[in-house]
């Protein structure tokens, strides 16, 4: 009973100051109208459309493997602007991908996640990742945000209208002339298992471009392992493709890494330094020039990886609008992909391989016709290497023989 009369007498005392009303005999002085009271932005900050300018400072709110969300107090950083770890043992870039919502972003790092905690202040570069371009990166190794990794200074700082024609690109290799001819400022596949040879391919490639064409060429190494990736440097310095010393403004060549053992967000982007670097040759200097990429399956599966972790579905298709010859130069993409396969060498099959530029108003009547007449002779031969395993070359036609013994 106590408990019920305290609280009806609570409630009266109530209801009578929500009825009570001020009096208009004194009216209250004149004053300015209230202003509302300011947001409170600790925690979780104000929600805003607007995007922050360079040197806004953010907070790391999560960490998933190569994936970092950052909260910002007011505003979010545009797509695709650079941010960077403040107060980290080593220099980590993030690239922004995504708006959450709630004043949050998330990005892609593009080194290693390691000793990142929540809390930790993130600053806007305002800008996207750039890059060193020009003569400055021949000869030199660089990742994917700019720093050079071969022990040798810092890089310098300095930074189409579409042809229709096609043309030939000359590589020096007789079977690939002869039966698959690349396309200048075309696309390539190197399709074949591990150690098969696309490298091997590559470095000739780049060998003899170099040499014969005065051509330059970018190599982007995707997922490639630290040793591949340094033997593939000492062989460019032996062949004299990379020069060193004061002579290193002459090299034909510069190599992009992104290894094995970096993070998704170094390997999802490093093809993309590769080509930043290629169209600068390109649209400033009048070169053409080959971009290779080794290899374009890791490139595809760390974007893969990387769409995961973002929520994304993987794209099916893609269109690569940039890699083309313009009026000035061109850029001849070579893309090695790594598929199971038996151990052939060289790496190139006469058979399995395609060009669209074998045609004969391309390449002359007489080129086409001897390249479809050698094709029409592996053929025949593999037609027939069932037979000879089982019956030997005794049991053949004499035409038969002389195709087999050509092939030999």
């Amino acid at each position: 009973m106590a408990s019920r009369r305290l609280l009806c007498s609570l409630l009266r005392s109530a209801s009578g100051r929500s009825v009570s009303k001020p009096s208009n005999s004194n009216p209250p002085a004149s004053t300015a109208p209230s202003q509302p009271p300011p947001a409170k932005v600790a925690g979780r900050g104000k929600i805003t459309d607007e995007f922050t300018g360079p040197g806004a400072i953010g907070q790391v709110c999560q960490v998933i493997v190569a994936v970092v969300d950052v909260r910002f107090d007011e505003g979010l950083p545009p797509i695709l602007t650079a941010l960077e770890v403040m107060n980290h043992s080593i220099r980590l870039v993030l690239e922004v991908a995504q708006h959450l919502g709630e004043n949050m972003v998330r990005t892609i790092a593009m080194d290693g996640t390691e000793g990142l905690v929540r809390g930790q202040p993130i600053l806007n570069a305002g800008s996207p990742i750039t890059v060193p371009v020009g003569k400055a990166t021949l000869g030199r190794i660089i990742n994917v945000i700019e720093e050079p990794i071969d022990d040798k200074g810092e890089l310098s700082t300095s930074f189409a209208d579409q042809a229709t024609e096609q043309q030939i690109l000359v590589t020096g290799i007789k079977v690939v002339d002869l039966l698959a001819p690349y396309q200048r400022g075309g696309k390539i596949g190197l399709f074949g298992g591990a150690g098969v040879g696309k490298t091997v391919l590559t470095m000739e490639l780049i060998n003899n471009v170099g040499k014969a064409h005065g051509g330059f060429s970018v190599f982007a190494g995707v997922g490639e392992r630290t040793r591949e990736g340094n033997d593939l440097y000492r062989e460019m310095i032996e062949s004299g493709v990379i020069k060193l010393g004061d002579n290193q403004a002459e090299s034909k060549c510069a190599l992009v890494y992104g290894q094995m053992n970096e993070p998704l967000g170094a390997c999802a982007r490093v093809g993309l330094t590769g080509l930043t670097v290629a169209e600068h040759s390109r649209d400033a200097e009048g070169q053409d020039v080959l971009l290779f990429i080794d290899n374009i399956f890791c490139f595809t599966q760390a974007n893969s990886e990387v769409s995961a972790l973002l929520g994304r579905i993987p794209s099916a298709v893609g269109l690569q609008e940039r890699i083309t010859t313009t009026k000035k130069g061109s850029i001849t993409s070579v893309h090695a992909i790594y598929i199971s396969e038996l151990g052939i060498y060289p790496a190139v099959d006469p058979l399995d391989s395609a060009s669209r530029m074998l045609s004969p108003h391309i390449l002359g009547e007489e080129h086409y016709s001897t390249a479809r007449g050698l094709q029409k002779v592996l053929q025949n031969y593999k037609n027939l290497q069932d037979i000879i395993a089982i019956l030997g070359m005794d049991e053949f036609r004499e035409d038969d023989k002389f195709n087999c013994c050509s092939w030999s």
